[in-house]
């Protein structure tokens, strides 16, 4: 049965048994979903929470919303698009790219939407992981895990923020019922999103408080639209689009020596950015509260060439005192200061070392992913694989980040490995494979060696790049191409397996998904 992606009138009423269950479409779990269909597997689901897929670029749809990666590099090198109509290219038109290649590759009638996973526990006895979901049970020999890092909102614990009456919605939760025309309005956070839902706002309201805890640097955006002989060139001359891409690339690269290897570099990027605030603010005073006092880079470093100049605007304050509690119409800031507002929008990022996702991850003696990390760190094995968690494999997995470049390029790394390893169990009758704890240990001291040499560690700032014991567990602390080489194949040496026929296996026996109806809630 083949399912349109609004088609959410039916509710799974039966345990599904398949050999892998992907959970979420994003970039990465519709990736697996491409691969595995081009292979002809078919014994598969993918569980998705929303009613589409896309991920983060279908939840995020505050004003402004766009990536801060070249479109020609941000999308799938077996799906290039020639239809970009930017070089940075909006949300709506990602999205629209992203359920185009679902629809091209026909993986839509292998996605189960509206199925929010609430837990996944691997089995002693069946040697299966155990999942519940909004939409029914499943079971499955081999779970992939494609949650993504910037799916759970954190919401900051500031005190009275639950009392507050007027509208308040996170920046990945937007509410386009509500207008902020003419209303005093309040922005906590200067992040990424913040950068750009403050331009496309400060137009519109009668006053904006822009609430900043750390300045982030900015660097211009080289955003415009293509010609039409672009255009046409990217559609019709053959090799043209891939070699813009591949341009684009190596110039991303090249960010790798002073964020990783050499961080006095980031020297020359800090001259651009301190012309950026030149530029774009009047206001001395000003321009001191928006310049940080760390290394470039040591943060993420955002562009944006609207945000400056929207902080310059009359009707904008910058609030730097710190927020003491939110009251029923109004904010109290640390110094007494208090502001009257209208409405509230919390762009204070997501849950990326601390994903609640992780408490509902039950591995071998039933100890969560939470558990894990939180007592050895966000630790695994080439951003794949976790010690403990056998048959489970990871997207978007620890220290797979990048502060440079395309996040796309990492995840079709990934996408090789997993697939070959995939591969691999099938071909060799493989019950049970679980990565070794030895060789996930030499991994990750690997990493952090390779890591105490970053700008991450040595730029003189804390950012949500570091997990509670101090380590950058986020980051990939090289260059792509390497992570590229090293995930091209599956090292089966670097895991323990046991075949199936030496497995004690009870339970019912295992059901193709192709014989079973696939339906969404």
């Amino acid at each position: 049965m083949s399912l349109s992606v609004t088609d959410t009138s039916e509710r799974v009423i039966a345990p599904r048994q398949v050999d892998t269950v992907i959970i979420g479409s994003g970039f990465a779990g519709l990736g697996l979903a491409v691969k595995l269909t081009q292979q002809g597997k078919t014994n598969f689901l993918v569980l998705e929470r929303g009613g589409d897929v896309g991920g983060t670029w279908r939840d995020n749809t505050y004003p402004g919303a766009a990536c801060d990666v070249p479109s020609h590099l941000y999308s799938y090198s077996f799906a290039l698009n020639p239809d970009w109509t930017r070089s940075f290219s909006t949300q709506p038109e990602i999205q629209k790219y992203i359920s185009s290649v679902a629809r091209k590759y026909n993986v839509l009638d292998r996605h189960v939407f509206g199925s929010d996973v609430t837990s996944v526990t691997w089995n002693e006895s069946t040697h299966r992981w155990d999942i519940v979901a909004s939409t029914g049970e499943y079971t499955a020999k081999v779970v992939v895990t494609a949650v993504g890092a910037l799916c759970e909102p954190n919401l900051p614990p500031i005190a009275g923020i639950e009392g507050f009456e007027g509208e308040i919605f996170h920046s990945a939760q937007w509410n386009h019922d509500v207008s902020l025309d003419g209303k005093r309005v309040a922005v906590i956070g200067t992040g990424a999103s913040a950068i750009q839902i403050v331009p496309a706002i400060a137009g519109q309201v009668k006053h904006l408080d822009v609430y900043q805890r750390t300045a982030p640097w900015i660097l211009p955006r080289f955003d415009r639209a293509y010609t039409g002989i672009e255009k046409f060139a990217f559609k019709h001359i053959p090799g043209f689009q891939r070699l813009s891409r591949t341009g684009i690339y190596a110039a991303r690269e090249t960010q790798v020596v002073g964020l990783a290897k050499q961080p006095k570099l980031m020297r020359i990027l800090e001259v651009v950015a301190r012309q950026q605030i030149t530029k774009g603010i009047k206001d001395k005073s000003l321009r001191k509260k928006v310049t940080p006092n760390f290394r470039i880079g040591c943060k993420r470093m955002l562009i944006s060439n609207a945000y400056y100049p929207a902080l310059d605007r009359p009707n904008v304050d910058l609030v730097t005192d710190g927020i003491a509690e939110v009251r029923a119409n109004s904010i109290v800031s640390a110094d007494g200061t208090e502001r009257e507002i209208d409405a509230l929008v919390v762009a204070t990022g997501f849950h990326v070392t601390d994903s609640p996702a992780y408490q509902g991850i039950y591995g071998k003696g039933g100890k969560t992913l939470a558990q894990t990390f939180d007592e050895e760190g966000q630790q695994g094995y080439k951003g794949a694989a976790v010690a403990n968690f056998p048959n489970m494999f990871f997207l978007v997995g620890p220290n797979t980040g990048l502060g440079h470049t395309s996040m796309v390029f990492m995840i079709e790394s990934q996408l090789n490995y997993v697939v070959d390893a995939l591969n691999t169990i099938e071909k060799h009758d493989i019950g049970v494979i679980e990565v070794r704890k030895d060789v996930q240990d030499d991994y990750n001291a690997d990493l952090q060696d390779r890591m105490s040499k970053s700008v991450w560690m040595n730029g003189g700032c804390a950012s949500w790049y570091l997990d509670k014991h101090g380590n950058n567990t986020t980051l990939w602390p090289d260059f792509t191409f390497r992570f590229r080489s090293m995930t091209k194949k599956f090292d089966l040496a670097a895991y323990r397996s046991v075949a199936t026929g030496d497995l004690s296996i009870s339970g019912s026996a295992v059901a193709s998904a192709s014989d079973s109806k696939v339906v969404a809630q």
